[in-house]
């Protein structure tokens, strides 16, 4: 086989089986909360364990199979035998730790690392589970001779057995429209095939090592004939394991033992167009998403994203090309709208590709909740709202691990035990509630428990103790005390026991929500509980901003952080006891900063009157920017700094860059930075 279809497999293996995993813990996690396992949960866990174990078999990943095997072996015992007495508690822990392992290994292999984990302590678990759960319902002799049977279907005879070749089946396959890697997905139903048969021929032969052979899929379909001593039923019900197959077509050639399955493909095997399983199968597959959806590499939708970055600063250059002023140009500046409106509506429509739903980073907080619930034996339930909520998709991979942090802290530290729930008259089960909607162009997430809330009065003492605070208590709002939690080196050991201890590791929660471009505010109340808000951006390649000139230099202010800009009065400025310079604007008091000091601009304006002042805020501190001018609005591309200038380490308030139409670069203000 070639290197290009082995890296086009594992690629196939990875994403395919990630999302089995994903549903699979999901699954778990209802059934806990409707409280018993349904007979569709039970064959979905069969079905997806026994793919999974086929697939890892294929690629060798011989630890995964036998875990997956081990699991499906007790669900075939489960679907068959329907056990009364099982612990659906108990059960469910089994199959999550057999999950972890997987997801732990698939996460090696991601790395490029080999899936060498043991799991031969695990394997021995799940088969004393088994054994157990036998001995209980009294059914070990016959599930015993039943499972060596099973084992002959889904794993194969030895070669040294030999096993009878009566019937003959010719099977075409159609996979769905856009399911990509046509030939892959084939090579993996041979691979299944070759533990039933010894003798099979497929069209076309060369699926892994011709790229052609693709084409010839998706035209003709993949056309497989073998013999095989299993019936029609176990044929079919095999490929009913293949995924985005969207036709099926199974005809019975040749038929050597009467049987009434046998009987049954009589009338089956010529029915082809009618109401047959196998159309069911073709019918239940196909549906509108085999038509209408598409798989794509994330690299090229990050390449798309980037090309239409460079069109929308070409049509910036074109449009506010510098040759052009004071010219009267009615015929081109009409062009020019019409181009700014394609280009406008290009980007929103690559924008569009690239979101994608929040539920998924949602749903895997379920698993968090559950394992820190048993864990710490207090009953809690979580609310999701608005899991439809679509984020860019580079968004949503640096949020997870934020959420998972605070939610862990919420049950940790801000739910309380039964018992002290019960003395305050509170439910018995706590609830922490997550929550997504959109705001304008940012993404709110909301995480809000009812839970015991923070204690001001410790967190006071203990950013006096550790010398973060700075400012006098008496002058600081409630928001200010809260959000001394993000400050680094807030929290000790010592801290968890003390209060809530939601400042465990915080500063690096809202760095990394920073990094993106985002913010956190908390607010609590004593005794009634806590909501914290993650603002985030909808996407970190474009955004809209408003530039102001400094000196001779350029600066981008992402319009979503300003409140106003407005041209003070000589007489409204003064300075406070220490000496520092405010503003007095509708009875409240402001900090000025100067730009042109931050950043040593030369030639930039010094009396503040002559200026502009832009207010901005990061949600808790408003300051105001004092600018030359306020050059206009802007849609711009975001560009990382080069890694010479993010490498001085007194370079801070900056974001990224961006080129402007004139050819010149503005850098890009990072605002929450630039206030602390």
């Amino acid at each position: 086989m070639s290197f290009n279809s082995n890296d086009q497999m594992l690629e196939l293996f990875i994403h395919e089986t990630s999302e089995q995993l994903e549903k699979l813990e999901q699954s778990i996690i209802d059934v806990e909360a409707t409280g018993g396992y349904t007979s569709e949960t039970i064959n979905e866990i069969f079905r997806i364990m026994h793919t999974i174990k086929g697939s890892s078999a294929m690629m060798l990943f011989n630890n995964i199979s036998t875990i997956a095997h081990s699991i499906e072996d007790l669900f075939y015992f489960i679907r068959e035998k329907n056990p009364k007495n099982i612990d659906d508690s108990s059960l469910c822990d089994v199959v999550l730790e057999g999950l972890d392992f997987i997801k732990i290994e698939i996460e090696k292999i991601k790395n490029g690392d080999s899936p060498n984990g043991d799991e031969k302590v695990l394997k021995e678990k799940i088969k004393k589970y088994l054994e157990k759960l036998k001995i209980e319902n009294n059914v070990i002799e016959t599930v015993e001779k039943k499972k060596e049977e099973v084992k002959q279907y889904y794993v194969g005879p030895s070669k040294s057995i030999k096993t009878t070749k009566n019937n003959t089946f010719q099977v075409i396959v159609h996979f769905q429209e856009g399911c990509e890697m046509e030939n892959i997905r084939a090579f993996a139903i041979v691979h299944n095939l070759k533990e039933i048969t010894e003798e099979l021929k497929y069209i076309p032969e060369d699926i892994t090592d011709n790229d052609d052979s693709v084409e010839l899929i998706k035209e003709n379909g993949f056309r497989i004939e073998f013999k095989t001593d299993k019936s029609y039923k176990d044929i079919e019900h095999l490929f009913m394991e293949v995924a985005f197959i969207d036709k099926l077509d199974i005809k019975q050639l040749e038929v050597k033992e009467e049987s009434k399955d046998s009987d049954d493909n009589k009338d089956q095997k010529e029915t082809i167009g009618n109401e047959t399983p196998q159309d069911k199968l073709a019918n239940s597959n196909k549906g509108s998403q085999g038509k209408s959806l598409i798989s794509v590499n994330v690299e090229k939708l990050d390449n798309l994203m980037d090309l239409v970055g460079e069109i929308v600063i070409a049509e910036a250059m074109v449009t506010e090309n510098p040759d052009l002023k004071g010219l009267t140009l009615d015929n081109f500046n009409k062009a020019a709208r019409q181009l700014k409106k394609i280009t406008s509506e290009l980007q929103d429509m690559v924008m569009s590709i690239r979101m994608v739903p929040i539920a998924p980073t949602f749903f895997k907080m379920n698993r968090i909740v559950r394992d820190m619930s048993k864990k710490l034996k207090k009953e809690v339930t979580l609310k999701l709202i608005g899991e439809d909520t679509e984020v860019d998709k580079n968004i949503i991979e640096h949020i997870g691990d934020p959420l998972m942090h605070i939610i862990r802290n919420s049950i940790d530290h801000g739910i309380e035990d039964t018992e002290e729930r019960a003395s305050r008259s509170k439910s018995l089960i706590g609830t922490v509630t997550l929550e997504a909607k959109n705001a304008g162009s940012e993404v709110l997430i909301i995480i809000k428990d009812d839970g015991k809330g923070l204690n001001k009065e410790k967190i006071l003492k203990k950013a006096a103790e550790n010398g973060i605070l700075n400012k006098a208590p008496e002058e600081m709002t409630d928001k200010e005390i809260y959000n001394l939690i993000f400050l680094p080196g807030f929290s000790t050991k010592e801290a968890v026991t003390e209060f809530s201890g939601r400042g465990v590791g915080m500063d690096v929660v809202i760095k990394s929500i920073e990094k993106i471009g985002g913010s956190i505010q908390v607010d609590s109340k004593p005794g009634i509980g806590t909501t914290m808000v993650l603002k985030i951006p909808l996407t970190l390649a474009i955004i809209d901003g408003i530039n102001i000139r400094v000196g001779k230099s350029i600066y981008t202010v992402p319009t979503t952080s300003i409140q106003e800009s407005f041209r003070p009065k000589e007489d409204e400025i003064f300075r406070d006891t220490e000496g520092n310079e405010m503003i007095m604007i509708r009875g409240k008091c402001y900090s000025i900063l100067r730009l042109h000091e931050i950043y040593n601009v030369k030639s930039a304006t010094k009396l503040i009157h002559e200026g502009i002042l832009v207010m901005i805020e990061d949600e808790i501190h408003p300051v105001c920017l004092l600018a030359d001018e306020l050059i206009g609005e802007q849609q711009v591309v975001v560009k990382a700094l080069p890694s010479y200038i993010t490498k001085i380490n007194n370079i801070k308030g900056i974001s990224g860059c961006t080129l402007l139409g004139d050819g010149s670069i503005s850098l890009i203000l990072d605002i929450s930075a630039l206030i602390d």
